[in-house]
């Protein structure tokens, strides 16, 4: 596993998941012991589809969220990773929010994006790879 990753908020959601397999998996990339890289955005997002589809009762989720925070290295969105985002998301057609999160990793020095929402195996900028580590 590379030294410095990023995990888009589908690996949070599937940590808390009913399906066992992607829960394990979650798990593993979240907790790796590496450096693994969240942003504000990711963060938000997370906590949106918890309340959104009542995944989390609020106690619960205030203590994963305080876990995460606590275990994990947190950015917060920029100017710069905005602006970023717009070159991203017009070199390579993802959406705003997709190309925010490909900007966030970039700019926390990211070797691997962790994602089930874009194209696996893609490079960007010969420095972010992005992959799905759900993929059978």
């Amino acid at each position: 596993m590379p030294d410095k990753i990023f995990v888009d908020t589908n690996v949070l959601v599937y940590f808390i998941s009913a399906e066992e397999d992607k829960k394990v998996k979650a798990g593993e990339v979240i907790f790796s012991g590496r450096d693994v890289y969240i942003s504000s955005q990711v963060m938000s997002e997370f906590i949106s589809v918890c309340f959104s589809k009542s995944l989390l009762t609020s106690e619960d989720l205030t203590g994963l969220v305080d876990n995460f925070l606590e275990s994990l290295r947190f950015s917060s969105v920029e100017e710069s990773t905005i602006k970023k985002s717009i070159r991203i998301k017009k070199e390579f057609n993802y959406s705003y929010w997709d190309s925010l999160i490909i900007a966030s990793a970039l700019e926390n020095n990211c070797s691997v994006l962790y994602t089930e929402d874009m194209q696996d195996g893609q490079i960007i900028d010969d420095e972010l790879t992005i992959i799905n580590p759900f993929r059978a």
